[in-house]
């Protein structure tokens, strides 16, 4: 019942909405000079808060057209390379380009958001590589008919992007990138692809911030994660997909929860950034109205999650952490990390991380037994909390030149 409330709630803001975006309208198409009047502008910014402030359930756009690549701009065009019915494979094709350059797969998290918040991950790694992305789907959108959608799905979704982008004639893989959440079934993956010796796995794996081992220095998000049981978050989160969607009927973990969750925990700066955007509209400070409201347009834009994925991963990942134990089971199989021995390692972690803590994601070193010792190798980020890591200036200057390098080193 608790979709069913929020749905209300937000049929109910609907025409409140409406208007505010309304009154924005009218005043950038008719008031002309009037509109700089201060009462004017006060008025007009309580509409346009209002209208901003609202969760969204449509995937943001990337906005990437173009990228300095080596030393010349170049256009970006987005083409799916494989559609399937829970997540597209996209590209970012860069046609300008003449030398081919390395192909890396960037993973999503499927936790909440769309995968257009690694946006500037992406475009930080267009410079030099040809990069593809996840990009998952809202489960709310995915017809009954496409069936279900788990943690073991989510594995063979990467082994089929993987093998799609990779060359099995040359036994080339491309490189892997994967950020926060999904690094653990990206790890998975990996190694399930080199149990099998599969052609196409990866040449390198760059993991960031991401919980291989929840044991390692638990946070309040690991807590909150172990300190209910399995069958509660399946009796309290898991709600139904309104019949207005595609997805009708489809049991889910609403994003609009997620989103809740997280800004619940740093409720405070959140209304002061509010309260920041409102002054700024009033002082037509348009570069930090934008530099807030772009945040929050990708922040407040979310999806849901399968209830069986959602679940898994509660149960797997942080309350029994399977895979760091070696006990991790893939359609019927003990996934072996100690099989990995042709993918370099690079692990990224954030001094300040308070969602995957300093050694979780370090774990990873320990599963792959099997690595020469050149093929591994660590970041530790200092002055960073978990979105630094892939996100901002210290990603671009400190911690992309890592990656990078390990990818030149390894292509």
């Amino acid at each position: 019942m608790l979709y069913q409330a929020y749905q209300a709630y937000c049929d109910m803001m609907a025409p409140a909405r409406f208007a505010a975006r309304a009154a924005t309208g009218f005043r950038d198409r008719v008031m002309g000079g009037a509109q700089k009047m201060p009462f004017t502008r006060r008025m007009f910014a309580l509409a346009e808060v209002f209208e901003q402030a609202k969760i969204t359930h449509h995937r943001p756009p990337y906005g990437i057209t173009e990228v300095l690549s080596g030393n010349r701009m170049v256009e970006v065009h987005e083409e799916v390379t494989l559609d399937l019915p829970f997540g597209d494979l996209l590209h970012f094709a860069k046609p300008e380009v003449t030398a081919p350059q390395p192909k890396i797969l960037v993973v999503a998290p499927l936790s909440g958001h769309f995968a257009t918040l690694l946006r500037n991950t992406v475009e930080t790694l267009l410079r030099d590589h040809d990069v593809y992305i996840t990009d998952w789907k809202n489960a709310r959108d995915v017809p009954l008919s496409a069936g279900m959608f788990g943690f073991e799905d989510y594995v063979d979704y990467l082994i089929r992007f993987l093998q799609e982008i990779g060359d099995p004639e040359a036994r080339r893989g491309a490189h892997l990138l994967a950020v926060c959440q999904p690094c653990v079934p990206a790890l998975a993956a990996v190694a399930v692809m080199a149990q099998d010796d599969d052609p196409c796995q990866p040449r390198t794996m760059t993991l960031m911030g991401g919980p291989i081992d929840t044991r390692e220095s638990p946070t309040v998000v690991n807590e909150l994660a172990t300190g209910q049981s399995y069958e509660w978050f399946e009796a309290n989160l898991i709600q139904t997909v309104p019949w207005r969607y595609k997805g009708a009927g489809r049991k889910v973990y609403p994003g609009f929860i997620q989103l809740i969750a997280f800004m619940s925990m740093n409720m405070g700066r959140h209304f002061g950034q509010f309260r920041k955007l409102y002054q700024h509209i009033a002082d037509l400070e348009q570069a930090e109205v934008d530099k807030i409201g772009d945040f929050y347009d990708e922040y407040l834009a979310v999806l849901d999650l399968t209830a069986e994925f959602y679940l898994e991963t509660i149960d797997k990942v942080f309350q029994r952490a399977l895979l760091a134990k070696g006990e991790l089971q893939h359609r019927g199989r003990t996934v072996d990390c100690s099989a990995i021995r042709k993918t370099a390692l690079l692990t990224v972690e954030g001094e300040r991380d308070d969602i995957c803590a300093v050694g979780q994601t370090a774990a990873a070193h320990l599963l792959c037994s099997s690595l020469r010792p050149h093929l591994k190798r660590h970041h530790l980020q200092p002055g960073v909390g978990h979105y630094g890591v892939f996100s901002g200036s210290k990603w671009e200057k400190q911690v992309y030149p890592q990656v990078r390098n390990l990818v030149l080193a390894m292509h």
